[in-house]
């Protein structure tokens, strides 16, 4: 990994021209077989559209129980990464980190031990930049066209085929993957070159988590204070504090119907996995020599959340975590 992370200095100056015909030679219209690797809570709702839009799907998963829904809905279901590339020229994958782009790419039985030339190659997870740069090069020495392709919008907007998409990639190839982004997403843009979409995709989460933050805490005094939680959630939307996380995912049980905090924060986007992105933003910001002091607070306070039973509520469980501390200062 480590030297992964070295190797991704100037890393566009060492990218061969490629010969992009072979990709954009696809017919825009063909429903072609569509490869899928990872149907955890984001990649299985992002299939079941592609599904909806009339694609046939080969998918895999590390855990064989994840593809059974899928299967049932008609997908094919294979062993491994390189089986999908076997059988499909237009590949999607989404995976929780960066080791695990790195397996499913570059391993044993990874993409590229069977990737054909010409395939188009879209990985929506949300790794660091330069992991997706190093990635890009690999798959551009088999003759293949890599795009990193995160997505913004969690579960709901995955199943709704509302996400967007930022696009990092190959400028010519931008039409190809809109193609099969659309089917899954209400927002495809295009940001530049390869590790751009990942630039987008970790500036937004870090965002989010401060937001959700300042919500939680906002929501927390007030309660504190004697308002109620609905009221104050009204107002928030209706003035200048007015943020996503108040007015369409508010934290505080009972606020909103549909969203985690009603369900014991049960569902949409995990503790753990928003204190592995803003690790990301750090390792960045820090190698960019960027300032980020809420940042990197939040980072913190992802982080503790982790270490006490939180990691698999969604991060809107802050507002449960700030209560807690709450409660022990109080015994």
């Amino acid at each position: 990994m480590a030297a992964i992370l070295r190797g991704s200095r100037n890393v566009w100056g060492r990218i061969r021209h490629v010969d992009y015909t072979l990709v954009s030679s696809r017919s825009m219209a063909s429903k072609t077989q569509v490869g899928f690797i990872g149907l955890g809570n984001m990649g299985n709702p992002m299939a079941k559209n592609l599904l909806k839009h009339g694609y046939p799907v080969i998918a895999t998963d590390v855990f064989p129980e994840s593809c059974k829904e899928l299967q049932e809905l008609g997908a094919q279901i294979v062993d491994n990464p390189a089986e999908v590339a076997d059988k499909a020229d237009r590949i999607v994958t989404m995976l929780p980190s960066s080791p695990n782009v790195i397996d499913v790419y570059t391993g044993a039985n990874g993409i590229l031990k069977k990737v054909k030339k010409g395939s188009l190659l879209i990985d929506s997870s949300t790794i660091d930049p330069a992991v997706s740069k190093e990635m890009a090069l690999a798959v551009e020495k088999m003759g293949a066209v890599f795009m990193d392709a995160p997505v913004s919008g969690g579960v709901g907007a995955a199943t709704s085929g509302k996400l967007t998409f930022m696009v990092g990639g190959v400028e010519e190839e931008f039409t190809a993957a809109q193609e099969l982004l659309s089917c899954m997403g209400a927002n495809v843009v295009y940001c530049g070159a390869v590790g751009t979409g990942q630039a987008a995709k970790i500036c937004n989460n870090m965002l989010l988590a401060i937001g959700m933050i300042g919500t939680s805490e906002t929501m927390n005094l007030g309660i504190r204070l004697g308002l109620d939680p609905k009221l104050l959630a009204k107002i928030l939307n209706m003035s200048s504090g007015r943020c996503w996380s108040s007015d369409t995912y508010n934290p505080v049980p009972g606020v909103m119907e549909g969203v985690p905090s009603g369900n014991n924060y049960q569902g949409g986007f995990g503790t753990q996995l928003m204190a592995k992105d803003l690790g990301l933003a750090q390792a960045t910001a820090t190698n960019t020599k960027t300032p980020v002091p809420l940042g990197s607070l939040a980072h913190q306070i992802y982080r503790m959340m982790c270490a006490r039973g939180y990691a698999g509520k969604d991060f809107s469980s802050v507002f449960m975590f700030l209560r807690e501390d709450e409660k022990e200062e109080g015994q």
